[in-house]
């Protein structure tokens, strides 16, 4: 039974509403609680969802997922969401989800951004790239009023849409097959009917308009959370939206700080729309430049999801930057760039894929395109959508530009966000992709125990561990590189009459008399070579380590053993001397 409507999106307070009734139903399975305020005070909410019967959250490996940084992309809301639903009602029927319960966590946070959020969503709705707070602040003493133009609902539709403006000498035309299509004019042309094509809105001051020259408005609104994130973090001069420090803004920095706090962190997706694309580091430089052992893990991990998902798996510097010459920096990606956490950002739903337009390069299409392209768009929506995601041209008496019409595409409900009644068919496309991620994670368990009588109440207690993750139990080899992640931690619990006579470690090495030993870090089978490869394996035990104690203390004695691993979880037991 589905625990979310999955056909609409979530106002705030039906949001937390929902998340908390979860949480009320499934307390075995879902907690609930707030990790920061947004700039606007609202509750920033986050499950933390595993079997809590089998183990505490931070002793298990975890798997962070989130979305809606950016204000208008609530179906990354929904992926969330789904996400959420999916582990919980496949616990106990799905033995991959209920394994993953039982042995890992999940972090799911559906609204990074609640305030823009609410914004798009709102009866009257407006559009901001993502946070609401001012900035850069109006200069002091001027007050707040903008001049120029600015994008509003006019007509009272709930929608922002387009102008189009006759004039002589416009840049637009009707596409001859379908007057509803606008298309650039030819460099050469003359003669025709033309149009300008602005956003559907009004002047802030008409009184300052001169009849001819119209100026958009930028938003005041200028953050994008997006880019305030510490990785690579520039100025504003350099990355628009950055604001004035890295984490700076609210939800940022609750989000920072929660994988700070939180260790166990191994993998990460963040949610966003669209082009229909998964999305890997870096952001800044070229494949050569990341460790070949990282990127394998990726391109294998692309490779997954393109045959779960039917999105095509690519990196940002290569396939998907904004303008060649230009990278984006202070983004979600510091996760691995800082953590040497695999991370991926999902661009959901790509309308383009939708209306039978295959290949077609990511960012490059919005700039320039064929023709035949936005008649291909035009007939999904005709025939797919029943005409909804395109509003007809309308004439409109507009207060200050006359005799207008408004229409063009619904970008917000159809093209930015995926329509309500394709809304689960989507979203419903990961959390095949999501389990196989978090189920890779290092997992640190016991391998044995043991207790050897030496005589005159000596004892050597032998403990051994294995990593039986996939990964190694620094994850990735960023990680390891810079030291991101503590070496393995064994340690004895001792009762009173019981002391610690001589320690050794993994590696042989005499670790004195004392009940903690470092056992470094284990690995997994990610870089294991193929079968018929000429390289030999010279370390392949290297997943298992093996601390020792000589103890003096009378027969009967519990001694409690304590193990763990920052990113592969802890492992606790108790050994009897005798």
């Amino acid at each position: 039974m589905a625990h979310f409507d999955f056909n609409r999106f979530y106002r705030f307070d039906e949001l937390s509403t929902a998340l908390h009734a979860l949480a009320a139903k499934r307390p075995d399975l879902v907690r609930v609680a707030s990790i920061g305020k947004s700039h606007e005070g609202r509750d920033i909410w986050l499950a933390t969802v595993t079997r809590f019967a089998s183990g505490e959250p931070q002793d298990k490996p975890a798997f962070w997922v989130d979305g809606n940084i950016h204000s208008v992309e609530v179906s990354a809301s929904t992926a969330n969401l789904y996400w959420l639903n999916y582990l919980v009602e496949n616990e106990g029927t799905d033995a991959q989800v209920t394994r993953a319960l039982d042995s890992r966590t999940f972090y799911i946070c559906p609204r990074i951004n609640p305030d823009g959020a609410e914004w798009a969503l709102a009866d009257s709705p407006k559009f901001v790239r993502s946070s609401t707070r001012k900035y850069p602040a109006a200069l002091e003493g001027f007050g707040d009023a903008i001049e120029g133009f600015e994008p509003q609902d006019i007509n009272g539709d709930g929608r922002i849409l387009r102008l189009r403006i006759r004039d002589p000498q416009g840049h637009w035309k009707c596409h001859p097959k379908d007057p509803r299509v606008m298309v650039k004019r030819d460099p050469a042309e003359a003669g025709g009917e033309y149009f300008r094509v602005i956003p559907e809105g009004r002047f802030a001051d008409p009184v300052h308009f001169d009849g001819t020259r119209i100026r958009v408005n930028k938003p005041e609104q200028g953050i994008d959370l997006n880019r305030n994130f510490p990785g690579e973090w520039r100025q504003e001069f350099e990355q628009l939206g950055a604001s004035i420090y890295p984490t700076s803004e609210p939800e940022v920095r609750a989000v920072v700080q929660f994988f700070f706090d939180h260790p166990n962190i191994t993998g990460a997706i963040s949610f966003h729309t669209f082009s229909g694309v998964l999305l890997r580091p870096f952001g800044t430089q070229a494949d050569t430049e990341m460790a070949p052992e990282d990127l394998w893990v990726y391109k294998a991990v692309g490779k997954k999801g393109e045959a779960l998902t039917g999105y095509p798996a690519i990196g940002v510097y290569e396939e998907f930057r904004y303008h060649p010459k230009e990278v984006i920096t202070g983004t979600f990606d510091w996760v691995y760039d800082h953590l040497g956490i695999y991370t991926w950002t999902v661009e959901i739903w790509s309308p383009m894929r939708e209306a039978g337009i295959e290949k077609y390069e990511y960012i490059d299409w919005f700039r320039e395109h064929p023709e035949e392209d936005d008649l291909k768009l035009m007939k999904w929506n005709d025939e797919a959508l029943g005409g909804k995601a395109f509003v007809d041209w309308q004439p409109f008496d507009h207060p200050e530009l006359g005799k207008v019409e408004i229409g063009g595409w619904d970008t917000v409900h159809f093209i930015s966000n995926v329509p309500a009644e394709r809304l689960e068919r989507e979203v419903a496309k990961f959390p095949a992709w999501l389990l196989h991620q978090a189920l890779m994670s290092p997992k640190l368990e016991l391998r044995s125990t043991s207790v050897v009588a030496l005589g005159a109440n000596l004892w050597r207690v032998r403990v051994e561990l294995q990593n039986t993750g996939y990964l190694p139990s620094t994850v990735s080899k960023r990680a390891a590189d810079r030291k991101q992640v503590p070496p393995l931690l064994a340690q004895l619990s001792l009762p009173e009459g019981v002391s610690v006579v001589s320690t050794v470690g993994n590696s042989g090495a005499s670790f004195g008399a004392l009940p903690r030993v470092e056992l470094g870090q284990l690995t997994g089978w990610s870089h294991k070579q193929s079968g018929t490869s000429f390289w030999p394996d010279t370390e392949p035990t290297s997943d298992i380590a093996v601390a020792e104690w000589v103890l003096q203390g009378p027969a009967g004695s519990e001694v409690g053993v304590l193990a763990r691993a920052a990113r592969a979880g802890a492992v606790r037991t108790s050994v009897r001397l005798g």
